[in-house]
């Protein structure tokens, strides 16, 4: 018989105390575990399997103009859900909700009887005549929650610069996509006991968590001038049958946009979603995000970058008095150069800068560009805010095709004087003619005003970008007068307006398809301001291959007129003359 000694009895002891202990401090671990570290994700899992939850969505945030006018909105719409281990008459519920959402009754009882599915979204978008009808029907595991529909007021005004949003309401294009962080807001809930099959428990108290309505944003846009810019661009692209018509207004002094428009157009309330191609194309903001050769309307940049050379002392620049010879052609690494009108009976010959202006001469712009040399007028080009993005707050800009300077060719410089062998943005074009008028400073163009909470408390307001000079003010007062003659003895007499002093610039470019000249297609452009003196508003008009006449001066300058006009009428503004 084995004896057991002191020894022996005290390391068995011993042994069960290590084995109790660490069983104790396992116990503890794993308690620790599932309370501290796992315990938060625990209680929501177990939440999940007796709660059941209903979302809210929040108020998307409006979207104003400038003068508190709504642009964007909201409706109430309701969503309609079905949880199939609730439903207690399958057949019932589905015959009634498929003819009332009309929907395919078969696939809707495969729904309702598949209860390995906790809840189905069967319809969004519902109105409150319907919502009301389910609710009477007192349907065992339907339910309803309030959703939101954005509505548009004005259907096509400002259409793809507001862009618009998926049936989820989740910003899918223009300032609806740029903006929704703070348009969206921020999702609620209705929370309900229910049992393990799901099932509502009666006599369980009810959890509401309020959603968080979006920011509202206010434009620097005026709706009222919209509304003038839009009309005359309508009026035009049927007149005139253009690829597309479009117009840009905006402050000069600040890059505030005012209008912004391109026709065709499109119903925000009733989009095309079955057509991509169509919504695509419709939608399309070409204002921002599609380049073209600007043409004649460039000739405003190289005659300040001369002006403004001639100024600092730089000799190899022109003054305004220079007398130019025989205008008629420039040979140029080979290539002749031609003006637009091929200078019959004389015309055109012995011009300063002025006339030249007035007859957008190609020849003496070329003389221009080749005087000041590659790296001069690339500098200025730069400083205009081309070759980059504007920075506009808008999705998808484009920030338009420059040359690599040390690419440039003579014969490419003398294109670039008079407006090809360069393509820009409209956007870029006119935010860089507002500089060159509006005292000399550049300023980025901007649509977003400020942003405010659903109660009107003041979230952030935008101001204007302090800008870069890029010509002296006396070299934009020179060139505020000699544009102002354009339009009162040269190629933008269409935009003259009796009693108000208006300055502009006509352009012609032919279109280009696959690196050649595509016969008979041109983009026709006008540029103008007003009041000369003191520009308080700039219009780009853009007629994208308009039929018939193509001359920017017959096709374009007299709709920047017609805006002038309506603007003068609704702003009651006096004669400056």
């Amino acid at each position: 018989m084995r004896k057991f000694t002191l020894h022996a009895l005290s390391k068995r002891l011993l042994a069960f105390l290590f084995a109790v202990a660490f069983l104790f401090l396992a116990l503890f671990g794993r308690l620790f575990y599932l309370q501290v570290i796992a315990g938060k994700e625990l209680q929501t899992r177990a939440l999940e399997q007796w709660v059941r939850d209903l979302p809210i969505t929040p108020a998307r945030g409006k979207i104003l103009d400038a003068n508190g006018e709504l642009l964007a909105g909201n409706t109430t719409v309701y969503a309609v859900y079905v949880r199939p281990k609730a439903v207690t008459e399958p057949q019932r519920t589905a015959e009634f909700l498929s003819r009332t959402l009309d929907l395919d009754p078969e696939a809707l009882l495969q729904k309702i009887r598949n209860r390995g599915v906790s809840e189905y979204t069967l319809k969004r978008q519902v109105d409150k005549e319907t919502a009301d009808l389910i609710i009477a029907e007192d349907l065992d595991g339907v339910y309803l929650s309030m959703d939101n529909l954005r509505v548009y007021p004005e259907g096509d005004l400002l259409s793809q610069v507001l862009g618009f949003v998926s049936v989820d309401s989740v910003g899918q294009a223009g300032l609806e996509q740029y903006y929704d962080e703070y348009l969206k807001g921020i999702e609620g809930e209705i929370l309900t006991q229910a049992d393990l099959q799901g099932v509502e428990i009666p006599g369980s108290s009810t959890l509401y968590r309020p959603a968080l309505p979006g920011l509202d944003l206010t434009l620097t846009v005026d709706a009222e001038i919209q509304r003038i810019a839009e009309n005359v661009m309508e009026q035009a692209w049927r007149i005139h049958n253009p690829k597309g018509a479009r117009a840009i207004v905006m402050d000069p002094k600040t890059g505030a946009v005012l209008a912004m428009v391109n026709k065709p157009s499109l119903d925000l309330n009733d989009l095309p979603r079955d057509d991509l191609a169509l919504l695509n194309s419709r939608s399309r903001n070409s204002l921002v995000i599609d380049i073209y050769e600007p043409g004649s309307t460039f000739k405003i940049f190289t005659a300040a970058a001369d002006l403004e050379e001639y100024r600092k002392g730089n000799p190899k620049a022109f003054s305004a008095e220079h007398i130019f010879g025989d205008s008629r052609t420039r040979v140029v690494d080979g290539q002749t150069i031609r003006c637009w009108d091929g200078h019959t009976n004389g015309r055109h010959s012995h011009q300063n800068l002025q006339a030249a202006l007035n007859n957008s001469c190609n020849p003496i712009f070329v003389d221009l560009a080749l005087a000041l040399g590659t790296e001069t007028f690339y500098d200025y080009i730069r400083a205009f805010g081309f070759g980059k993005p504007t920075g506009i707050d808008y999705p998808g800009e484009q920030g338009g095709l420059l040359l690599d300077e040390s690419l440039v060719k003579n014969c490419d410089l003398a294109r670039i004087g008079f407006g090809q062998t360069i393509a820009m943005t409209p956007l870029q074009l006119i935010a860089g003619v507002s500089a060159v008028v509006n005292g000399g400073t550049y300023c980025k163009p901007y649509l977003l005003s400020e942003i405010r909470s659903a109660d009107g408390t003041l979230v952030k307001r935008i101001y204007p970008s302090a800008g870069s000079r890029v010509i002296s003010e006396e070299t934009s007062a020179q060139m505020r007068r000699m544009l102002e003659e354009v339009v009162t003895s040269g190629s933008g007499k269409q935009a003259y307006i009796e009693g108000y002093r208006v300055g502009g610039k006509t352009g012609t470019a032919q279109k280009y398809e696959n690196g050649v000249i595509a016969e008979g297609k041109y983009v026709s452009s006008f540029i103008g301001f007003f009041p000369a003196d003191d520009p308080q508003y700039i219009a780009l008009i853009i007629m994208d291959e308009p039929e018939g006449q193509h001359y920017g001066s017959i096709v374009a300058a007299p709709y920047a007129k017609l805006i002038f006009e309506q603007i003068i009428a609704a702003k009651d503004l006096k004669p400056s003359l």
